[in-house]
């Protein structure tokens, strides 16, 4: 039985079905599989899938192994079976397990799907309402703290050939907000962004770089406590859509994570058992929402 998972056949199929012979699987259990491929019959490594019940309650998920497989040891009923992957539609299928037994889903083949429309060129804003920057840093070597900047404005000129687009962010520094008003009040100090002294984080793009599907590298110079340093937001385009009022909207997520000590932010303490009370890196996450300007 199981030298046929995958429908192999010979030698090499013969080879599988040995390294397979000894697996165990529980009496109430079967075996379901499949291989997903993309329209080139190429395998599509690292694609998402997740296995439900028939309640919708998901039972196992995971990512395909760099020869594009699935291969799951499940309860004997009835599945559904989602598969996901950057550039391609989405896949469904149902499946029937039966106690010791195996089903095959065979070749998946997924399709490319249509990439999100484009922005029309012109001149668009950060629609703040709709928009976040948030962050998250480590906390005694375990606990991660959240927070965000309540006041930013930014613009975005969307050029004919999206690549030569271009933005610009400014972030009030004092509007950082992690729901602690003591420990807000020291990162405004002079401890870390000195409010002060410098009063804005400011984010200059100078590339749109097109990574495939609908993922995009944005590149740039953020200035933070007075230092300048390149930084790549990793973008994820949402597409375009309405809003309430009829107006275009854009969306987009992105993420980038910054090291305290290139911009000079060298407070710390440490614990007696010589863990860092703040981590050296911090996680930048937005989502972001742009409407024409004006």
């Amino acid at each position: 039985m199981f030298g046929r998972w995958f429908g192999n056949k010979g030698a090499t199929g013969a080879a599988r079905g040995n390294a397979l012979a000894g697996l165990t699987v529980p009496d109430s259990a079967g075996v379901l599989s499949c291989r997903v491929l993309d329209p080139v019959n190429e395998p599509v490594p690292l694609a998402e899938f997740v296995l439900a019940d028939r309640a919708g309650r998901k039972v196992v998920g995971g990512e395909t192994d760099p020869y594009g497989s699935v291969m799951a040891t499940i309860p004997a009923g009835e599945y559904r079976l989602a598969v996901t992957a950057e550039g391609f539609t989405p896949f469904h299928g149902s499946a029937t397990v039966t106690e010791g037994g195996h089903a095959s889903l065979g070749d998946v083949t997924l399709q490319v799907a249509a990439p999100p429309q484009l922005p029309e060129p012109g001149d668009w804003e950060i629609e703040p309402m709709h928009s976040q920057i948030g962050f998250t840093a480590r906390h005694i070597g375990m606990a991660r703290i959240h927070g965000r900047f309540n006041t930013f404005a930014g613009a975005v000129r969307i050029a004919d050939r999206m690549e030569d687009s271009a933005m610009h962010v400014i972030i009030d520094a004092a509007s950082i907000d992690t729901n602690v008003q003591m420990r807000d009040d020291h990162l405004r100090s002079s401890d870390f962004l000195d409010v002060g002294r410098y009063p804005t984080l400011e984010f200059y793009s100078d590339r749109f770089v097109h990574r495939g599907g609908t993922r995009w590298g944005v590149s740039g110079a953020l200035t933070l406590h007075g230092v300048s340093r390149t930084v790549t937001l990793d973008t994820q385009y949402l597409g375009l859509g309405n809003g309430m009022e009829g107006e275009a909207r854009a969306a987009c997520r992105a993420t980038t994570q910054l090291h305290r000590e290139d911009f000079t932010l060298t407070w710390q303490t440490m614990l007696a058992r010589g863990i860092a009370v703040v981590g050296p890196s911090i996680t930048v996450d937005m989502d972001v929402q742009i409407v024409p300007k004006g």
